[in-house]
């Protein structure tokens, strides 16, 4: 990391998949060149504080392994084997086979694929711009929120809740099913002020004891996937002890008869056998919440990746409207300010150059329509050719072997635009260099909060790096497409977008760094009821009205939907084969598989790993540091073991995702994970699979 003397601090944004969207004071050292990266102190969310990986930013935008001219692949699909090509020659090539494939199979044989690599909405979105103007086959977005926004839209009608700075205010925060030491640090700056200035209690719920949990109260760990047996054991116990807010629940929620009787034998000794917790911590937990008018549910994403996922955020969210908790400042519930901010986006996506209605294909099902799966292709033609821009699917999509085996075709054009040489890169037959988010100009919407923050470009770019927005740009161009959109710059992007927003104009937003886009307290509260036509809180969620309200498209039958919220146990079950229940739980040095190339980051992590509870170690034989292969019917992955108290029997945790040659074998820990859509509108269970494990020595 460069320490050198800074001839100025500049202000940006951490671009990365993280909720809290951290504003960052940066050091620049010279035009291309950056030092110390710093949380902003001005900015009262990020109050100064930033992840450890995110202050190391310097080894990443500097490192050497940097990818900084386009590339043609040589050797075999995998083998990483490249010669360097001219820009010309890279566009010309992608669009003549883009062109050639199209007519020979149709636009929907090509499909753009993306995620959040950046959170930055022109160089994200924009790869939608060419995909609608074209026809190609469109991305159904289910691999990180498919389950979480649905279980919380369920409830309140829209995806939006509590100022997350009013967990200072708060006198208990209920950290659920997120380990913010991890994933989202500035959590903890706003809960630990309530800790320390209120004499609040902090509660953790979680599937292992997390550095999260180490600074709670109270820290419940339950088994994976019945978060919802806790939520209305905790409901039970509401009703039962005369805990409940009755009044409040008659005139904001759908409280009736028929959901008070469908809790009646929902007891904590009833929930005890299926979430491992004692009745105790059931009952202690839930009085709690039931004497504490000032409770903050701050509900992550983690406890949604399973099967289950979705209606265990709507059971938890049931929680604080039993309670009453919305009525309090510091009290009520909060996921995500997403479904909040009223972007017109059009000038990034395109959509008015939307050609036909091409089918929808769920990126979390990459790997099965790679292979020729009927149902996922929705029945349609192959996928031909693909370009990956902000993500690294060989590496983060669920079930790797399936995955890698698509990527293996060899009539499978691949073009990856990328920073460095990922494992979906090493597949590609174009492989693009790409910018950094201090390179370009972007704006960023804040899931963990409520601001809008703008960041500029404030180095100059190595080699021949190109911001994806160039790249759809050129490409479109080259594909014969003249739409004005295809010839503008980013920051006229940005600013055209907040002007049809009706938002600040840049210039303005400039000077500032962001737009405020909080909610008035009552309305984030849902004090004159919540966001559906009836104004009331849904205990019996209308699962087709969260499709409509969505666009979201059903993957089961809606009649077979819990009718109230309730544990609904579909989970992948355990058996005597398989009698271990996996998660891949975040690491605190990488973000999905970004940061596992920077040196700071790969030695916080060390080797890849799995924790595994000391009695079931002993019953297998296995020490600290043993060599352990985890497998399944997806596929076997090499691990080192680590015996950990603090999880429940029968359950390993493999925090992270490491290179997969850092693997013996090569192979990554999503080679076990399940890629089958969850209900009810799709997404990606990275912790619901079923495993065995053996010492890699034993037969």
């Amino acid at each position: 990391m460069n320490q050198s003397v800074a001839i100025r601090t500049a202000r940006s944004v951490c671009p990365h998949d993280c909720p809290s969207v951290c504003a960052l004071d940066v050091d620049i050292i010279d035009e291309r060149t950056i030092g110390r990266v710093r949380g902003a102190k001005d900015d009262p969310y990020t109050a100064g504080v930033i992840c450890e990986k995110v202050a190391r930013y310097a080894e990443r935008v500097h490192h050497v392994e940097r990818l900084m001219h386009p590339m043609r692949r040589t050797g075999p699909k995998g083998s990483g084997q490249f010669t360097r090509i001219t820009w010309d020659e890279a566009l010309d090539e992608i669009a003549a086979r883009f062109s050639q494939i199209e007519a020979e199979h149709g636009a929907e044989a090509i499909w753009p694929y993306y995620y959040a690599g950046t959170m930055g909405h022109v160089h994200r979105d924009g790869i939608d711009r060419l995909r609608a103007a074209k026809g190609y086959s469109r991305q159904y977005d289910t691999i990180c929120t498919g389950t979480s926004w649905p279980g919380y839209i369920a409830g309140t009608g829209m995806l939006g809740g509590i100022n997350p700075e009013q967990m200072a205010e708060s006198d208990c925060v209920v950290i659920w099913g997120t380990n913010a030491v991890h994933t989202q640090v500035n959590v903890m700056t706003h809960a630990m002020r309530a800790k320390k200035e209120r004499k609040a209690k902090v509660v953790v719920i979680d599937i292992y004891e997390t550095a999260t949990m180490a600074q709670a109260d109270m820290g419940l760990v339950l088994r994976p996937g019945t978060d919802g047996a806790l939520a209305v054991a905790v409901m039970h116990v509401l009703l039962r002890d005369n805990l409940a807010d009755r009044a409040y629940m008659a005139k904001y929620t759908d409280f009736g008869p028929d959901f008070e009787a469908h809790l009646a034998d929902k007891t904590p000794e009833w929930a005890a056998a299926i979430t491992g917790l004692t009745v105790a911590e059931i009952t202690d937990f839930a009085h709690l919440v039931g004497t504490t008018p000032r409770s903050y549910f701050r509900l992550g994403y983690g406890f949604t990746r399973q099967r289950n996922g979705a209606t265990a955020m709507h059971a938890a969210l049931c929680i604080p409207a039993m309670t009453g908790a919305w009525q309090h400042r510091g009290g009520g519930a909060f996921h995500s300010n997403s479904g909040t901010f009223r972007l017109d986006k059009s000038a990034i996506t395109g959509d008015s150059m939307q050609k036909g209605d091409p089918r929808w294909l769920d990126m979390s099902e990459i790997g099965a329509i790679l292979t020729g799966d009927a149902k996922a292709l929705k029945h349609g033609g192959p996928v031909k050719a693909i370009i990956v821009q902000n993500t690294n699917p060989a590496s983060v999509a669920p079930d790797q072997t399936l995955t890698h085996k698509g990527f293996s075709r060899d009539d499978l054009f691949l073009v990856v635009h990328e920073q460095f040489m990922t494992e979906t890169a090493e597949f590609a037959d174009i492989v693009l260099p790409a910018t950094m988010f201090l390179e370009h100009n972007d704006y960023y919407t804040r899931g963990g909060h409520t601001r809008v923050l703008y960041g500029p470009a404030l180095i100059q770019r190595p080699g021949e790096t190109r911001s994806n927005h160039e790249v759809i740009n050129a490409l479109a161009l080259r594909l014969g497409l003249d739409d004005d959109s295809f010839r503008t710059v980013d920051k006229d992007v940005v600013a055209e977008t907040f002007r049809r927003s009706n938002y600040p104009a840049l210039d303005e937003v400039e000077k500032t760094g962001f737009v405020d886009r909080e909610r008035p307290d009552a309305d984030a509260r849902f004090a004159d009821g919540f966001a559906w036509p009836d104004k009331r809180f849904r205990f019996a969620p209308n699962w087709q009205a969260v499709a409509d309200k969505k666009g979201y498209l059903w993957v089961c039958d809606p009649a077979d939907m819990p009718r109230f919220a309730d544990h609904w146990a579909i989970t992948e079950a355990t058996n005597a084969e398989h009698p271990f229940r996996l998660a891949t739980s975040p690491a605190r040095g990488f973000l999905n598989s970004s940061f596992n190339e920077t040196p700071g980051s790969q030695k916080r992590e060390g080797v890849p790993s799995v924790f595994i509870h000391p009695e079931d170690a002993a019953g297998l034989g296995i020490v600290e540091g043993d060599f352990v292969t985890v497998g399944n019917r997806r596929g076997l992955v090499d691990l080192t073991a680590r015996i950990r108290t603090g999880l429940p029997t029968g359950v390993l945790i493999a925090e992270g995702l490491h290179k997969n040659k850092s693997h013996r074998g090569g192979k990554g820990i999503n080679t076990l994970t399940n890629s089958t859509p969850a209900p009810p509108f799709g997404g990606a269970s990275f912790h619901d699979a079923s495993v065995w494990i053996k010492r890699s020595d034993q037969p």
